[in-house]
């Protein structure tokens, strides 16, 4: 509601100023990628170019190529590719002006989860090509891990943490970070046995199963995730975490066991 949009140097919004859309130098890609159903898809790219460059016949080629389509599919209309297609050509469109700024509004959410995963392992090594800058909402974690260098997330309005994907995994700045990223439990470090007040975050990979371990522990349930199993297991005071099986560890519900912490000094702590 309040402050200013700044790309680079430039002001575009805010502090009595307002540039208009066009002329911001922005790019954008709708979930639904809004291309125009009316236009064949060579017109729906050029569509927002320069009328000089709109003449350019292999700009279209170009771009097309880029976003991995056959040049024939320039003549086709929209209704004649599948979503995964679209989305591409909506790509294509916003890249054509060659903005200086990407933006991204759940752009893969209609797509089936094939599509989806395909296009995000493609789009990576296309924006770092072209050098483009992306910003992106999304409500999927593997998008955003797939796709972001710097990933911020929110809550109630506000930015808890804008870090490296690996950091936000292995550092969490809140409790709230810790819950939302990946699968986790936070856990009170007394009843892990370890040393001083607060929680501990533990991960599945940070809990194995051994005969000698410290920690006692039930198994209520047993997945098969692929590639492997994921059990839940309840510890002391009813406190349930999540652990990754390992191959060759054959575990039943009810069944009993000990646990073991890998590395405690890395776990994250909260007050």
């Amino acid at each position: 509601d309040t402050g200013t949009v700044t790309i680079g140097d430039r002001v575009v919004c805010g502090a009595g100023r307002a540039v208009p859309p066009e002329r911001r130098g922005i790019g954008y890609v709708r979930q639904d990628g809004g291309l125009f159903p009316h236009l064949d898809v060579a017109h729906n790219i050029t569509f927002g170019m320069p009328r000089a460059a709109r003449r350019r016949g292999d700009r279209v080629e170009e771009l097309l190529e880029l976003v991995g389509l056959p040049a024939v599919t320039a003549t086709r209309r929209p209704d004649q590719l599948s979503g995964g297609q679209q989305q591409r050509v909506a790509l294509a469109r916003a890249l054509a002006p060659e903005p200086s700024l990407l933006l991204l509004d759940e752009p893969f959410s209609a797509l089936d989860v094939d599509t989806r995963q395909h296009l995000i392992g493609e789009l990576r090594g296309l924006f770092a090509r072209t050098g483009t800058t992306v910003l992106m909402v999304t409500h999927d974690q593997h998008e955003a891990f797939g796709l972001g260098g710097r990933i911020g997330v929110m809550a109630d309005g506000r930015l808890l943490q804008w870090d490296r994907p690996e950091a936000l995994y292995r550092q969490p700045a809140t409790p709230e970070v810790a819950n939302f990223i990946g699968r986790g439990t936070l856990v009170p470090a007394a009843v892990l046995g370890l040393p001083g007040a607060g929680r501990v975050l533990l991960r599945p990979e940070q809990l194995r199963v051994d005969d000698q371990g410290g920690l006692h522990g039930q198994v209520l349930d047993v997945r098969f995730l692929g590639p492997g199993e994921v059990a839940q297991v309840w510890l002391a005071e009813g406190h349930v975490v999540e652990i990754d099986v390992l191959p060759g560890i054959e575990l039943a519900v009810g069944q009993a066991l000990r646990l073991s912490l890998r590395d405690e000094d890395a776990l994250p702590r909260f007050d």
